[in-house]
């Protein structure tokens, strides 16, 4: 039997900065992924250090896997669906085998909510965008179509009202708007169409041309934001543990460390409390792979890490 010093679930961006820095310390490092999550569908980030031209989720993810392997972190697909802690190490099951480790990094992200629209995952990071932190920069005075459902989508149309004044929403769900913010939307002059949509018009490679309603017709458009709420937060391997998670699904992590509430369990990324950001997600990744070291060098002078009390009265 095989136990692993560090067993990273989530192949994303948090989980393979945390490899590359973990390998580095020359553990024994293994990295389980199911091949999914937001990196793989995003076209191209806008907003990254040494990348002006943008690279996409799954560039980003095969140079860092990449650059992990050269450091020695071994690689798995799998999709881990159990965990438990026994006396000496944490013991995590998946769909193809069962693996043991001394630490383990929860780096398992979320999943947005959107419909199955024809045309619109090509667009995703490139034209059409989930983030205003990262992308209202992209919209930037050129018309805009927001894709959502009720108060998610409204709110999302009257942060993008900053950066451009030719914005549409587009109420898919037909879901309820409240007054506050039907009356916000009301006074920017910004029109609601609460109508389905059936596809969106994509062009040369994920260029959004705009989009398809059921009953309407053709709307153009040059750019496009998508907010239907209800994203998936894949936290649920931290609850099987033990860890204390907010409200929203969030795991609870030391500022400092970003271990859990749970001894030797950290997480980093998307799951966390924080800004959806890759250069953040890359942050916490390398944060917690330094002290998951330093624990591990701990560990046989019998001298434990603070678990986080984050939440806690």
């Amino acid at each position: 039997m095989t136990v692993y010093d560090c067993l990273i679930v989530g192949g994303g961006i948090a989980g393979l900065q945390a490899a590359i820095q973990i390998g580095r310390y020359g553990r024994a490092a293994l990295v389980v992924d199911k091949g999914d999550g937001r990196s793989t569908l995003c076209r191209s980030y806008h907003n990254l250090l040494g990348w002006p031209d943008g690279v996409s989720g799954s560039e980003l993810r095969r140079l860092g896997r990449v650059q992990a392997e050269s450091t020695g972190v071994r690689f798995v697909k799998d999709e881990i669906t159990d965990a438990v802690r026994q006396e000496e190490w944490l013991e995590l099951t998946g769909a193809e085998r069962t693996y043991q480790a001394r630490t383990v990094l929860l780096a398992t992200g979320i999943v947005d909510r959107f419909p199955d629209l024809p045309g619109l995952v090509p667009c995703l990071g490139k034209t059409v965008y989930v983030c205003p932190d990262c992308d209202a920069h992209e919209v930037r005075n050129r018309k805009t179509i927001v894709m959502g459902s009720g108060d998610t989508g409204a709110a999302m149309t009257i942060t993008l009202s900053g950066w451009t004044g030719d914005l549409l929403y587009v109420n898919h769900e037909r879901k309820p708007i409240k007054q506050e913010l039907a009356n916000q939307l009301k006074e920017a002059g910004i029109a609601v169409i609460p109508e389905r949509i059936v596809a969106v018009l994509e062009k040369d490679d994920g260029v959004f041309g705009g989009i398809t309603l059921r009953d309407g017709g053709d709307i153009w458009a040059e750019r496009g934001f998508i907010a239907f709420g209800g994203n998936e937060v894949r936290s649920g391997l931290a609850e099987k543990l033990g860890a204390e998670r907010h409200e929203n699904g969030h795991i609870m992590t030391d500022a400092r460390t970003k271990m859990t509430t749970v001894p030797n369990v950290w997480a980093a990324g998307d799951i966390g409390v924080h800004s959806e950001q890759v250069a953040i997600a890359m942050g916490e990744g390398s944060q917690a792979a330094i002290w998951m070291h330093k624990a591990l060098s701990r560990m046989g002078k019998g001298v434990e890490l603070p678990v986080s009390t984050a939440g806690r009265k």
